[in-house]
C-alpha cells in the first residue's frame, strides 16, 4: 500500500480528499460531530484470521486510522465458531451500542436458516455493502484434473471430497448448485476459515476447495494450486483461461456479499455517521487497491438501500436452500 502515496504531491492529494470528508463527516448532526466517536470500538470478525471477513475488516480499520477518521481505539476481535453463529451472536447481545460493528457474508443469511440462533439478518442496523465476491473451484496443482470437464467426469464415477468456509454457507451453496447442475454428487467438509481449507487441500485431506479469487491468486501463480472454474459472470484479468460456470452452463447465480452492520438498534447519530464514512472510505485509493488486490466486484449500497438488498437476499437465500432440500 505504501507505493500508493510515495510522492509528497501524492502525500497533498490525498489529505485534501481526507480533510473534505471530514467536513462532510462534522456536518452529519451537531449530536454525532460533538459526541461520536468518543470510545473504543469493538470489531467483530466472525471467522478466523486470514479470511475474507478478517481482510476487509483490518483493510477498512487501516484506512479509518490513516485518515483519522476514528480517533479512538479500534480493536478487531475474531469471535469463531458455528459458521459466524458465535460472532453474529456476541454481536446481537450488545444491542443499542454505538460501539460494535461486524462484517457480513453469506453466512449472515443462512447459519439462522440451519441453526437455532436467537437471531436473524433483520436484526442488526444496515451500514454498507461494499462488494461481492465469488469463488472459485480449485484443486492442487499437481491433481490429475486439468480442466473442469475432467473434474466433472471423474465425480459422476467418484463423488471427491470438496472443502469450503462454513457449512451450509455461500460456498456449499454455489458447490452445491453447480454439482446438481452438472450432475455429480459430493462430499462437503467445512471448515471456519479458508486457511483451514487450504491446509487441507495441501495435505491430500480433500479433493478440491472453493475460494475467493483474492486468496488463492497466490497459490495457483505458484503453481500449488489450479483453478478450475469461476463461479462469478466474468472471471478476473489474473485467472484468465479459467471458464465461468456459466460458460459451463451449470450457473449457481449466487455471490458473497461483503458489507457493514452494526448491532441492533445502534443509535442514529452512530449510524449516520458510520454511513457517511463508509461513502468516503470506498472512494479512496487504499479501498481502490483492496477491491483490486482482493479481485472482488465493487458494489455499494448504503443505509435503507442496503436493508432493502438485505431482506431480498434473506428470501433468496431461504427459497434456495429449502427448495433444494438444504434445510427445512
Amino acid at each position: 500500500m505504501n507505493e500508493l502515496w510515495k510522492s509528497a504531491k501524492a502525500q497533498g492529494r490525498l489529505a485534501t480528499i481526507a480533510a473534505t470528508a471530514l467536513l462532510g463527516l462534522a456536518a452529519v448532526s451537531p449530536a454525532a460531530a460533538q459526541d461520536y466517536p468518543s470510545e473504543s470500538l469493538d470489531m467483530t470478525v466472525a471467522f478466523a484470521p486470514g479470511g475474507g471477513n478478517d481482510v476487509m475488516s483490518r483493510g477498512i480499520a487501516e484506512i479509518l486510522q490513516k485518515y483519522d477518521l476514528y480517533p479512538e481505539n479500534i480493536e478487531i476481535n475474531n469471535r469463531v465458531g458455528g459458521s459466524g453463529a458465535v460472532g453474529w451472536g456476541y454481536l446481537y447481545t450488545q444491542t443499542g451500542s454505538a460501539y460494535d460493528i461486524s462484517t457480513t457474508s453469506g453466512s449472515l443469511f443462512t447459519t439462522p436458516l440451519q441453526a437455532d440462533t436467537p437471531w436473524t439478518v433483520d436484526d442488526f442496523t444496515p451500514i454498507a455493502l461494499l462488494a461481492a465476491d465469488d469463488l472459485a473451484l480449485t484443486v492442487l496443482g499437481s491433481s490429475r484434473w486439468n480442466t473442469v470437464e475432467e473434474f466433472i467426469a471423474e465425480a459422476k464415477e467418484k463423488p471427491p471430497v470438496i472443502a469450503g468456509t462454513g457449512t451450509v454457507n455461500v460456498d456449499f451453496i454455489v458447490i452445491a448448485l453447480f454439482a446438481e447442475k452438472a450432475g455429480f454428487e459430493f462430499e462437503y467438509v467445512p471448515f471456519n476459515s479458508y486457511p483451514d481449507s487450504q491446509t487441507a487441500l495441501l495435505s491430500g485431506a480433500v479433493d478440491a476447495l472453493l475460494g475467493n479469487p483474492g486468496e488463492i491468486i497466490g497459490m495457483v501463480d505458484s503453481k500449488d494450486m489450479r483453478a478450475l472454474a469461476y463461479s462469478g459472470p466474468v472471471v478476473p484479468p489474473e485467472m484468465e483461461g479459467v471458464p465461468t460456470m456459466a460458460d459451463l452452463g451449470f450457473d449457481p447465480g449466487i455471490s458473497m456479499p461483503r458489507g457493514l452492520i452494526m448491532a441492533p438498534d445502534a443509535p442514529q447519530e452512530a449510524v449516520d455517521w458510520w454511513i457517511k464514512t463508509m461513502q468516503f472510505i470506498v472512494t479512496t485509493p487504499e479501498w481502490k487497491e483492496y477491491i483490486s488486490t482482493n479481485l472482488l466486484t465493487e458494489y455499494t449500497l448504503f443505509g435503507d438501500d442496503f436493508a432493502t438488498f438485505l431482506e431480498k437476499k434473506n428470501v433468496s437465500f431461504a427459497e434456495t436452500l429449502r427448495s433444494r432440500g438444504f434445510v427445512k
